[in-house]
């Protein structure tokens, strides 16, 4: 991975898989250096609510998301933890904050 060198550790079949991951997390990393860079009250501040609520769902479905991961890496079937009802429940949230968008988005009639 690092450099593309293939290790004996694990399968070749899955090297693809692990590469793909490696960079993935190197994403989420490269964007939560980002997001702690600023306060999150200043952050805030500068949105409005909907805004708001957006950034907070979102926060809270990665942190939850990746919590999944976690458990899957521990050997825990994720579907049977209560972290599921929880991205469940953000869920419904974000769809609720959509249809909240969608709302405004949509043309009004002039009666």
């Amino acid at each position: 991975m690092a450099g593309e060198e293939i290790n004996e550790d694990y399968p070749v079949e899955i090297h693809e898989y692990l590469s793909a991951f490696e960079n993935s997390i190197g994403a989420v990393d490269e964007m939560l250096k980002t997001m702690m860079s600023v306060s999150r009250n200043e952050l805030l501040q500068k949105l409005d609510p909907l805004e708001q609520a957006k950034v907070d769902l979102v926060s809270a479905y990665t942190l939850n998301s990746m919590f999944w991961v976690y458990l899957a890496t521990q050997g825990v079937n994720p579907k049977e933890h209560p972290v599921k009802q929880e991205l469940e429940r953000i869920r419904v949230y974000m769809n609720r904050v959509k249809e909240i968008t969608d709302k405004k988005k949509a043309g009004k009639l002039d009666r």
